[in-house]
């Protein structure tokens, strides 16, 4: 701004010695005022910490920098020193301040402690928050970390379709995509004829990129999709969203314990990663947000993946002697206090199930020998239960071909699925990893809403 470099502030407290006349841009976090001398907390969310800028009386326009209040925007040079206060090395000695952005006293963000349901009606300002600035400084370093895992493994970076014909989970709860007038729609025998709509189809926003992602592990055979997934799931529930992030990775040539690996080898990655490039945001979570979050990362960075049957699983269950709210009954999908049973009092630490009834999951499983299970796989870990979910996929053409017509779905709507089976079709496996429900884990936080920049739920999308 003024011509000079600009010193980040995460840059500035760690440097290993003083510096003359360096140039720091950010916004107040706090500021106190005195007759001798004044101290502003300023903040540019390269870091959790705040630098503190002395400014002394005989400074320049003294009276209406010190007046500037918190969530003001300054520019200072000055000088970094060695602070005489106790909780931090460096601060910097103003030689001239200039305020770029002034702030009120209506800013809504002042020095006392607010609420999440607060500052969720404010999405725009909390990340100066410092709950909001570790959320999504860990949220960016994570997003690095799960390209680099696969990277470094050889995988294919796919961009899979946002916009698409087909719902991958059968659930029908898509938000539609037309340009058709909602007033009057073209009809031909007392439907909508969404051949008239612009893609000539019925269409809407994805669920999941996996149906296409499995087209390309058939050609590249080891690929992942990162993108943004969407479900019209009218649900106000902590751990929903209508717009979330999904990572889902494809490997042909694996099986269903091919794939058990991958997802501990990556879940694994991504705790230690977090432990070793966040651990300034960490140390908040775990002083601020659940006591002994650190411990608990590092339990499950060295534990052992167990892996039972889903079988096992409602054997256990029904021997605990444990009262359950959701009735414990074999052809029934597990519950969240199910698997939190298994992984905390059972196995204590992280577990797969596998092979569930093929009457719960989706049709794209790999149908097993006994007719009655299919190879799915679901990593539950303490205090959450499921984290990650996939399967093996069916690859026999005919096998597939069946259970979506048992499941009602018209193997004509999905002739390019059914191609890749019908030509160099090969055993493939995949999961997905819910990017928000992740980050759930690694931060403590309990709501889904405080984990995402601007939340979508119901009656919920100004921004």
């Amino acid at each position: 701004m003024n011509g000079q470099k600009r010193t980040a502030i995460k840059q500035a407290l760690s440097a290993s010695s003083g510096r003359e006349n360096i140039s720091i841009n950010g916004w107040v976090r706090s500021l106190r005022r005195g007759k001798e001398v004044s101290f502003a907390a300023l903040n540019d969310g390269s870091c959790f910490a705040s630098l503190q800028v002395v400014i002394n009386p005989d400074l320049p326009d003294y009276d209406e920098v010190t007046r500037a209040g918190t969530g003001a925007c300054l520019a200072v040079q000055g000088d970094l020193v060695e602070s005489p206060a106790s909780g931090q090395r460096w601060e910097l000695l103003a030689k001239a301040v200039t305020i770029v952005g002034g702030a009120d006293d209506s800013y809504p963000l002042q020095k006392k402690r607010h609420s999440f349901e607060f500052l969720r009606s404010i999405a725009h300002l909390r990340p100066r928050s410092n709950s909001f600035g570790a959320v999504f400084r860990l949220r960016s370093a994570l997003s690095y970390a799960v390209h680099t895992f696969f990277q470094q493994r050889g995988f294919v970076h796919v961009h899979t379709p946002i916009i698409t014909a087909n719902d991958c989970e059968g659930a029908g709860e898509m938000f539609r995509v037309t340009t058709l007038d909602p007033e009057a729609p073209p009809r031909q025998n007392g439907a909508i004829d969404w051949s008239q709509d612009f893609f000539g189809d019925r269409t809407g926003l994805t669920v999941s990129g996996q149906l296409q992602g499995e087209l390309f592990a058939t050609a590249f055979s080891d690929i992942y999709t990162f993108g943004p997934t969407f479900r019209a799931e009218n649900s106000n529930t902590s751990r929903h969203a209508s717009e979330f992030w999904m990572i889902e990775p494809e490997i042909a040539f694996a099986d269903l314990t091919d794939n058990c690996q991958l997802a501990e080898d990556f879940m694994r990655y991504l705790v230690n990663y977090a432990l070793e490039h966040c651990h300034e945001d960490l140390d908040f979570f775990d002083q601020r947000i659940e006591k002994g979050l650190i411990d608990k990362l590092k339990d499950l960075a060295a534990a052992e993946f167990k892996t039972i049957s889903y079988t096992e699983a409602i054997d256990l269950l029904q021997k605990s002697g444990r009262e359950f709210e959701f009735p414990v009954v074999w052809g029934n999908d597990l519950q969240s206090e199910h698997e939190r049973y298994l992984t905390e009092q059972v196995f204590n630490g992280p577990v797969f199930v596998v092979d569930y009834p093929k009457q719960i999951k989706a049709f794209y499983m790999r149908l097993n020998d006994d007719q009655k299970t299919v190879a799915a796989m679901d990593l539950l870990v303490p205090r959450v239960g499921e984290i990650i979910g996939g399967s093996q996929r069916e690859e026999r053409f005919d096998v597939l071909q069946a259970r979506m017509k048992a499941q009602g779905i018209e193997p004509e709507s999905l002739d390019w699925y059914l191609d890749i089976r019908r030509w160099g079709s090969c055993p493939h496996a995949g999961f997905g990893l819910g990017f928000e429900r992740l980050l759930m884990y690694l931060t403590g936080m309990e709501n889904i809403r405080d984990v995402i920049p601007f939340p979508r739920t119901p009656g919920h999308a100004r921004y």
